[in-house]
């Protein structure tokens, strides 16, 4: 797995996708859950911080391994 990096939701898109601005950067990342996130129920809202690794070959994608 690529980079882990601390970032903020920023929207909510269909399909259980996630927009996160990267903290201290202008970089947007869609992101989705990854599956202990998923297994255990827990709801993201706008303005939650987390934990997202980023795609080795993609930075524009990630998945989300912890909210914060």
């Amino acid at each position: 797995m690529g980079a882990e990096t601390v970032a903020v939701v920023t929207a909510l898109l269909p399909n259980e996708l996630v927009q996160v601005a990267v903290e201290g950067e202008t970089h947007r990342v869609v992101a989705h859950h990854a599956d202990p996130v998923r297994r255990n129920y827990v709801r993201l809202v706008v303005g939650d911080r987390v934990r997202v690794a980023l795609m080795p070959r993609d930075q524009g994608r990630g998945r989300i391994l912890e909210r914060l």
